[in-house]
């Protein structure tokens, strides 16, 4: 049952492998294709038919059918002889049925593919047929199917040079696999030993015409198929092979029975053989386990560890030499025993009986009683080795920590009975407390490894060490130095501690006193300093300030002398305790570079500078009563002359706006206003006289009048400036007046308009203003209008008008209205009836020189009329007063 399922699930994988190849090179269907249509006309042959196409021939299932029953040999269910879709499905369903029954799992084949011609279903149906019923018996060596035919190749072709079978493709693409297979069953048909393995033609052409013509298996593949095909298909090839089998299964029947024969009687040879072997390698064994379980009882005792230690190289050399070769015959007995007892039994022969006393059992007890021995004799070799080991250990311990104490206590004692801590300085004591410090925890490291030596002396005196009398001197010598060690570290350290304290108490008064000292010496250096600092005041008040501060700083005097003495009374403490305890001061306060004399000289320094800071103060303050007089007269007359300056301004520039009277008025009155401020020139000489005065006093400042004389002669120049401007004004507008003929109603009438747009009231129009003002006056500027009325009134682009600019423009373009009317009065006279005007009347109307100038004007514009030379009247306005001007 285990072996058919076996082939069921081989059967499978088989199916599985089908399904992959359904993917393949079409040059292997072709193989299949012809492989399978061979294989199958061999058999339907027996039944009197064949196919001639593979796929075509089965698809009405009944060829299938009879197929089936050939190689079965059993008889199938009545096929369907219609001719119908059905029933062939129907025949094809039975013979599918009777596949599946005999074990065979169809993956993905149905009957319907194979009804309708599918060549690569049908091919792998016919496949599993091979499969199934010529290959599943073959068994060779426990193996069967794929595996038993691979192993059948292999054997018969293992003799053949160049043949080397490891699969069913390109292991036979040379031939000489399939001419070996026919040399070693019929040697008669085949010459082998002229066949060349680089004439696969040949090779495959012999064979398979052989094969057709002596053994009866039709010619499956083609030698060209197989050389030009890289892999020939594995199917095809198995399929073709597994004739050869099949052929030589009788013969393979007589050479295995024979064989079977030589196996039982060179198994009984075996068998024989083994036996003496046994009884031989028994015999040994015991022999030496008798002779070496005396040598491993033996528990003679050594005192060297030398001695232990030969007897443990012996041991190990039994281990390593001696004992592995008998365990090897040991093993090699026991497995020749149970070898021999399976081939007894699978011959069936009695058991094999040992001679007393060498069973297996009896083996192993001795074998049991040596390992005890050998166990006994190891542990109380580790033993003996511990045990002495342990004391060479405990004694070599003892010599190595003995030599690092004493190196260590080296100097220790001189060092620790030292007296330089009488002539060290504080941080010098701290250091050597420190150092003290770490001393002492290192003596006491040191306590664990004086307690080690001690033990471990007194383990050697329980184990009766050889040399126990010399460790026990050297121990006792290392304690008692330590003794001596311990009482001079404590001696030492009561030393420092009370020179550490010492030195403390006068660290302190040292910190102390120049805790004090530093202040108070900077108190006096600033003194000194403030003192005879050169002070540069302006001012009454700031006198009056640093004579309240001088006479506070005498007021602190008497407490700051307090605290002179109290610094000094310090020093004095420390130069005290110096003598009293004699102690050896190495150098000076280390806290401060200030010395007692160092604050007495100060101090004296400050008394001498006080009363010359008072005689300083006095003359300063008489300086700054005579300046704040000079101020205050200056002043008077500056709050008088620059509120006088301001208004005389405003009231020119009333004038100049408003519209009172004529402009002669204006004038008139202008002018009596320019001799008013000459006349006023005297005080401005006097208040100038005031400020050289106030500047060879260094007088900077005068909080008693907010005008300086910058601000006056500034004003004043102003007003000069302006009053001379004014009156030029005036007396500009009356020539542009009378020059233009303007009336003194339309003056009124211009100024009333600046006066309006002037927003800002500074006698000026932005050019904002300017543009609002013109067209409220009924002008219809562009922009470039705008511009160019602007480069007439402000020529030097300064972005304003002035009224006199205003005026001027405003005059011009009155004047220009006469002259275009005085222009065309003139154009009619000279062209009478007439709308042009040629250069002959001009001659006779005009002087010479004047008709040829206007003539000569005249040109670039002529012909512009249709009458040749003759000019229209915007031409003639144009060559007299330019594009522009009119």
């Amino acid at each position: 049952m285990d072996h058919y399922d076996g082939e069921t699930n081989d059967y499978r994988q088989q199916e599985d492998d089908w399904d992959r190849d359904l993917l393949l090179d079409p040059a292997w269907e072709k193989q299949q294709r012809k492989t399978f249509t061979a294989w199958c006309n061999s058999h339907l042959r027996k039944a009197g038919t064949q196919i001639e196409n593979i796929e075509e021939d089965f698809r009405d299932g009944l060829k299938l059918m009879l197929l089936l029953e050939v190689i079965s040999g059993e008889r199938l269910a009545k096929p369907e002889r219609g001719k119908m879709r059905v029933h062939k499905i129907s025949n094809v369903n039975k013979a599918l049925n009777f596949i599946t029954r005999k074990g065979v799992k169809l993956v993905s084949i149905g009957a319907e593919e194979i009804v309708d011609g599918n060549a690569k279903m049908t091919l792998g149906m016919i496949w599993t047929i091979i499969l199934r019923f010529a290959i599943q018996d073959i068994s060779v060596e426990e193996t069967s199917a794929k595996e038993g035919l691979l192993l059948w190749c292999q054997r018969k072709t293992a003799p053949y040079k160049n043949v080397n079978i490891q699969n069913f493709h390109i292991s036979w693409k040379d031939g000489l696999g399939f001419c070996a297979l026919i040399h070693r069953h019929r040697p008669e048909l085949i010459d082998y030993s002229k066949l060349r393995k680089d004439d696969p033609m040949t090779n495959l052409n012999t064979a398979f015409d052989v094969a057709e013509r002596y053994l009866d298996i039709p010619r499956m593949l083609d030698a060209e198929d197989i050389v030009s095909t890289l892999r020939p298909d594995e199917k095809a090839v198995m399929t073709y092979v597994s004739c050869y089998y099949h052929a030589f299964s009788g013969k393979q029947k007589a050479e295995t029975a024979a064989n079977r024969i030589c196996k039982v009687l060179a198994v009984n040879q075996d068998n024989e053989k083994l036996m003496e072997d046994y009884e031989r390698l028994a015999s040994d064994l015991l022999e030496w386990i008798r002779r070496t379980i005396p040598w491993l009882e033996n528990r003679a005792t050594e005192n060297t560890m030398a001695a232990m230690q030969q007897k443990l190289e012996d041991f190990r050399d039994y281990r390593r030499m001696h004992k592995p070769p008998k365990v090897q015959e040991k093993c090699q007995l026991e497995i020749n025993f149970n070898t021999l007892q399976t081939k007894l039994r699978l011959s069936n022969r009695p058991a094999f009986m040992p001679s007393e006393g060498k069973m297996v059992s009896d083996i192993s007890n001795a074998w049991s009683g040596l390992e005890g021995a050998e166990k006994g004799y190891e542990e109380w070799l580790l033993n003996e080795i511990r045990r002495l080991e342990r004391l060479d250990h405990l004694a070599g311990k003892f010599r190595q920590k003995a030599t690092i104490h004493e190196g260590w206590t080296t100097g220790k004692e001189d060092m620790l009975q030292q007296k330089d801590f009488e002539t060290a300085s504080l941080s010098e004591i701290k250091a050597l407390l420190k150092k003290h410090e770490a001393f002492e925890s290192d003596l006491a490291a040191h306590q664990d490894r004086v307690e080690q030596i001690a033990a471990i002396a007194q383990e050697l005196n329980e184990l009766d060490y050889y040399d126990s009398p010399r460790v026990n001197a050297r121990c006792q010598h290392i304690c008692d130095l330590w003794d001596t060690l311990g009482a001079l570290t404590q001696k030492r350290n009561e030393a420092l501690q009370r020179t550490e304290k010492l030195l403390e108490t006068i660290d302190q008064l040292y910190l102390e006193f120049a805790k004090r000292a530093a202040p108070f010496n900077n108190w006096m250096e600033g003194a000194m300093e403030d003192l005879q600092d050169t002070f540069i005041v302006h001012t009454i008040e700031e006198i009056q300030g640093l004579t309240a501060a001088h006479e506070q700083f005498k007021a602190t005097l008497p407490e700051a002398d307090k605290e002179r003495q109290a610094i000094l009374g310090i020093h004095n403490e420390i130069s005290k305790i110096v003598q009293t305890y004699h102690v050896n001061m190495a150098g000076s306060n280390p806290y401060t570079t200030i010395t007692p004399q160092t604050i007495n000289a100060k101090w004296e320094k400050v008394r001498q500078l006080v009363p010359q800071r008072d005689q300083a103060l006095v003359e300063e303050h008489t300086r700054q009563q005579d300046n704040e007089r000079l101020r205050k007269q200056f002043a008077g007359q500056a709050n008088v002359i620059g509120p006088w300056i301001q208004t005389k301004m405003e009231e020119i520039g009333r004038i100049s706006i408003e519209m009172h009277g004529t402009l002669e008025t204006q004038l008139t009155q202008l002018r009596q206003y320019e001799k008013n401020i000459i006349n006023y020139k005297p005080k401005i000489d006097q208040l100038e006289g005031d400020h050289q005065l106030i500047q060879e006093a260094l007088i900077f400042d005068n909080k008693h009048t907010n005008y300086t004389m910058e601000h006056i002669r500034v004003g004043w120049e102003q007003l000069l400036t302006t009053i001379a401007r004014t009156i030029n004004e005036i007396e500009n507008q009356i020539l542009t007046r009378d020059a233009k003929g303007i009336s003194q109603e339309q003056m009124n009438e211009f100024r009333a308009s600046f006066n309006h747009f002037d927003r800002k009231r500074t006698g000026m129009m932005d050019a904002d203003d300017f543009k609002t003002c013109l067209i409220s006056m009924g002008y219809n500027l562009s922009e470039a209008e705008f511009a160019r009325i602007m480069s007439i009134v402000d020529p030097n682009r300064l972005g304003v008008v002035t009224f006199q600019a205003f005026i001027d423009f405003m005059s011009r373009e009155a004047a220009d209205t006469d002259t275009a009317d005085q222009v065309m009065a003139s154009f009619k006279v000279l062209a009478g009836d007439k709308n042009y005007i040629l250069a002959d009347e001009l001659r006779r109307e005009l002087p010479p020189d004047q008709a040829e100038y206007c003539i000569a004007r005249m040109a670039p514009y002529t012909g512009r009329d249709a009458v040749p030379g003759a000019l229209d009247y915007m031409s003639f306005s144009t060559a007299l007063y330019g594009e522009s001007d009119l």
